[in-house]
Formats: structure tokens, sequence, C-alpha cells
């Protein structure tokens, strides 16, 4: 620049041509950049745009280490027949469910500022869309334009939610019909409304959005746990028709912020926390694998003969003895229990009776407890065996219902289970010889395998809805991950998913007890 001065003091020409050169290359330069900006995948997402053109552009931001968003966008608003607005977003085709968490950023000009996820014909500024919709003042809203330029619509039944606003928005799309469900942390998701739109039936732009409701002012959303998932049909059965993928997550249990640190298309299940707190270990193909929880590849681990390895596997207390449930090596049929070396080595049959499924150890680190059948046409019961002499304990007695998944608490007071001997498949707990058996949860879901943090304050289990059988849990259903104290309490919902049959069998807290693994699942 200062050449161009000096230079100028003698002969403008060759001054104004340069500035022009300069002046040019800047705006190639600028326009590269909100090209690139657009086209630049950003975390799930492949593209963002400012639609509608507001007077401000808008930017997207992703932090890989917290798997959080930031969206910022400007916007007169997103109602008339045209919107102004800041998208982030995928192009999808079938059905799929959004979910994500969300929160304005600073306290903003707009009461009337929005974010939430949108689903649109076009990057039209008059397109056809739905969406479900937070705004900054708490109003929760489904609102649509059934046609490119009509005007928008939404119900009558709005909903002005309670500081704070809902902070969880879903929105689900089956065949042509559009559902919107919200939730306050720890709470149930709730609909929030339906709609059918057959102009958005076929392939269309899904993804997050925000608009500030004012064309001068920037506001900010974060945005974290983004799932996008592609459901199966409700009758599908994956044993005959096949299998979806599956993401391996983390999840911090008090702020409910989540991580996925590996997704494969190939089924696999059941993560166990390492006793090291840096590795988990997930059965995969019939066998065991290891994986970092930061940063790693996967390793497999050496079980020998054993091959058939399925969900229902886990760790001594003193972190040296793996439990492991596989096809009975020598009889080649039904699930037997084995025991090996954590470092891998070659199993040793703990019980010869068959179907045995492992699920807990004893806190002594020389017995473990388990589900199994033993008489033909009898319901499954809790036993005990020790892993020196196999010799084998009945603890329960159940003549009708179901039991699954025993645990016992880490003190070694009481064996944790889950139960349909109410009605309903609830959590129970009850001493280790079978007595003083108490019900730890009274709701209408069918609630599955209580897992007991490590220092003896805290259950997770897993929820099914009240639609699933009793006494199955299948996979590919909308479940919820909820926290309660280990005397029992009212629960609140952790995590909101799309699961249920190897997401969470088995023991999966951190040795900390302040975080847990778990499977979630979703087709291509």
């Amino acid at each position: 620049m200062l050449m161009l001065l000096i230079h100028s003091k003698y002969n403008r020409k060759p001054v104004l041509a340069m500035e022009k050169q300069h002046n040019l290359l800047i705006l190639i330069i600028l326009w590269s950049s909100i090209v690139l900006g657009q086209n630049t995948p950003l975390g799930i997402f492949s593209q963002q745009l400012d639609i509608g053109n507001p007077a401000k552009s808008g930017s997207a931001s992703y932090d890989e280490k917290s798997q959080e968003y930031h969206i910022r966008g400007a916007g007169y608003n997103i109602w008339f027949n045209r919107d102004e607005f800041h998208y982030l977003f995928n192009e999808l085709e079938d059905d799929f469910i959004l979910t994500a968490n969300f929160e304005f950023v600073g306290k903003g000009v707009e009461p009337h500022r929005k974010t939430g996820w949108m689903v649109r014909a076009s990057d039209d500024a008059e397109s056809a869309h739905i969406s479900a919709v937070v705004h900054g003042d708490g109003l929760t809203t489904l609102q649509w334009r059934a046609l490119r330029g009509a005007y928008m619509r939404d119900p009558k039944d709005q909903i002005k939610a309670p500081k704070p606003a809902y902070s969880v928005i879903q929105l689900e799309r089956d065949g042509s019909k559009f559902i919107m469900r919200a939730a306050h942390p720890g709470e149930p998701l709730q609909v929030i409304g339906m709609k059918k739109l057959p102009e958005l039936g076929g392939k269309v732009l899904a993804g997050l959005f925000v608009c500030s409701h004012n064309p001068d002012v920037t506001e900010e959303v974060k945005v974290w746990n983004v799932r996008i998932v592609k459901p199966v049909p409700d009758d599908c059965q994956p044993y005959i028709q096949g299998f979806i993928g599956g993401r391996l997550e983390v999840m911090n249990v008090f702020d409910g912020k989540r991580k996925i640190i590996y997704e494969s298309d190939v089924r696999f299940e059941a993560p166990n926390w390492m006793p090291d707190g840096k590795r988990l270990l997930f059965n995969m193909n019939g066998e065991l694998f290891k994986i970092p929880v930061v940063d790693g590849e996967l390793e497999r681990l050496n079980t020998g003969n054993a091959l058939d390895i399925n969900n229902d596997h886990g760790i001594s207390f003193n972190g040296k003895i793996l439990a492991i449930s596989s096809r009975h090596l020598q009889k080649g049929e039904g699930s037997a229990i084995y025991v090996l070396p954590l470092g891998g080595g070659e199993p040793k049959l703990v019980t010869d009776n068959t179907p045995s499924y492992w699920h807990g150890w004893n806190p002594n680190n020389k017995s473990l407890v388990y589900v199994a059948k033993r008489k033909k046409g009898e319901p499954y019961n809790i036993f005990e065996a020790s892993i020196k002499t196999g010799e084998e304990t009945r603890i329960t007695d159940f003549s009708y219902g179901h039991v699954d998944g025993p645990e016992y608490s880490p003190d070694g007071k009481y064996i944790y289970y889950n139960g349909s001997q109410s009605g309903t498949m609830q959590i129970w707990r009850m001493k280790p010889d079978g007595t003083g058996r108490e019900q730890l949860t009274f709701d209408q879901y069918n609630n599955w395998f209580p897992h007991i943090s490590p220092d003896g304050k805290w259950i997770v289990y897993l929820a099914f809805p009240e639609t699933i059988p009793v006494d199955s849990h299948p996979s590919y259903k909308r479940v919820t991950l909820n926290l309660m104290p280990a005397d029992g309490g009212p629960p609140r919902v952790i995590a909101w998913l799309y699961g249920g049959q190897g997401t969470i069998n088995v023991p999966s807290w951190s040795p900390d007890s302040k975080n847990i693994a778990f499977v979630s699942n979703s087709g291509k």
C-alpha cells in the first residue's frame, strides 16, 4: 500500500489499474471463501447456506472435541411467503428422526428469534418446508409452508414453555407425516404437533437453523447431541431382514453431553468400560474388541476358541477377569458362560448348563450372577456360580414373568435386576439370597438392565415404551436411558435414542462414576 501511495504522486493511471486489480482479487477471495464455506462439510452436515439473502451473512462452526455446533444467523423472519435465515443441512431420503439439544447464546434482541430443525423442499426462500421451532421467549411450535410461495401456518395450540425453554427438539418424518416432540432435560419427549405434507415426502433438505427475526441483528445458538437417525419399519425382524449400523457413544450422566467415538455398518453391541478408564470393550461379529475413548484404533481381544460371543460380557471388580457368554464350545448349542484373563487367553467353562447368560460379578471376584433356564417350560430365573468349581446356586424361583440383568451392588448388599412379576417390566433389587425383594420403578415404561455406578450411588437403565411387549427387549426402538438413585427415587431421562437390544445390556459405567457408554443405531 505504501508503494501505491508513493507511485501516485507521479502517475495516477498505474495506481488505479493496480487498485482495480487489488479490489478484484479481494472480491475473488471473498467469493471463494463464501462458496467453500457453503460446501465444506461441517460435522455431520454437508452444506450451509444463507437462505433468502439476509442483510447480514450467517456462519457456523463445529468443535470436534465436544461435537458441538455454533450457528450464527440473521434474517427478517421465517414466515409469510418467504424466509431469511442461516441453514446447516444434508439431503435426505426415506424416513428419518432428527434430535438435538438447543440453547441460545446470550440474551438476544428479539423474543421471537428462533432455532430448531427444518425440512425443506429446496433452498429457495419461498420453498415448502416444515420446522420444529423453539423461540427466544420459549414459544415452541411446529410450523409449515405447504406449497412454494404459500403463507406459513402453525397449529392453534402453540406451547409457551416455562423457563427455561425446551432444550431437546425432535422432528421425525414417517412417510409424508411429520411429528414434532420436545422435552426439558430429564423429561420424556412430548408430542408438540403432527402434520402431513405430501410436498415433503421425497428427497428433501434437513438440518439446523437460526433466524434473528431482525434483519439488522445476528443471533447465535449452540447445538449439541445432534443425531440424524434412519429408522427401520416397526415390524422389522433384524435377524431375518438384516441389521443396521451402530454408533458407540459415551456420555456424562450429569450434564447429558454425548460423543460418538466409533461408527460401523457392522452390528456391534454392549460396551464395557475398561478398568483404566481410557478404553471400551464391545462385541462384534462374535468376537471382542477394544477401542480408546479418545483417538485410537480397534484392537481385537484374544478369546481363544470362543468366537461366537454374544452381548453379555463384563469385567470383575478387581479388573483382572473377563466373563463372556458364548455358544457352548463342546455342545455347539446354547449360551454358556466362560471366564478368561482380561488381557486375553483361552476361556474356562463356568457352568455346563445351557442356556446361561452372564450379567454380573460378585464383588468378591469369585462368583458371578446370570439368568438361565433349567427346566422345560419354566421362565428364566437368576443363578449364581463359583468360577472355580462351577457349583450353581439358584437365587430366584419364579414360575411366571421374566427376569433379566442381575447385577451386584459394589458393596455386595444387593442384587439389582429387572422383572415383570408386577405386570410391567420394572427395576427391582433383593438380598443376595433372594429375600427382601423391593420394586424401585413404578411407571408405564418397560425398564431393563439396571447398572450400578462404581461408587454405589446411581442406577442407569434402559426404558422401552409401553407399546413394547413386557418380556421383550427388541432392537431398533425409540428408547431412553434413565438415571435414578441406587436406593430408589424419581428417575430422570438422560438420553433419547434409537436402540434397544445391545444398547446397554452390560455394566457400562466409567471407573469414576461420571460417564457411561452405550450403542445407538441408525440405517444409512
